[in-house]
């Protein structure tokens, strides 16, 4: 049905909360780098508005930190632009200091917390080889 395929890969030994908190912020990335993937607003039976949501279907991975690092490797040398959270950004409390911490680090040295893309199925799927489903 979709061409392209959502993934977040989440690395295994986070705490829940982090992964519940990187989970949101790589999905915001993901919604403005992709409007598309964002659909109509929901309204129940009354008649209430709700927020819209992603048309597709978003897979929740897991990995360990050598894989997420080889998934982050992967995907730019595909080119695929991704939503990325490292480690540094859980000491941070807003979007410039995130930034700021960001920016401090290369694809060498960043310890990847999560990783989020939209591309092409196939492509997705070996950018995110030996990842798991997130259990």
């Amino acid at each position: 049905m979709f061409q392209t395929k959502v993934a977040i890969v989440l690395r295994s030994d986070l705490a829940v909360w982090q992964k519940l908190n990187v989970t949101a912020f790589l999905t915001t990335g993901l919604s403005f780098r992709a409007p598309e993937m964002i659909g109509d607003e929901y309204v129940d039976r009354d008649g209430n508005r709700y927020n819209p949501m992603s048309v597709q279907p978003v897979i929740v991975l897991s990995a360990d930190a050598a894989t997420m690092s080889q998934i982050h490797r992967r995907s730019l040398e595909r080119g695929i632009t991704t939503s990325l959270y490292v480690d540094a950004m859980f000491a941070t409390g807003h979007d410039a200091a995130n930034r700021a911490v960001f920016a401090t680090f290369g694809p060498d040295d960043a310890k990847v917390a999560g990783i989020a893309l939209r591309a092409d199925k196939k492509i997705v799927d070996k950018i995110t080889k030996g990842a798991s489903m997130h259990a």
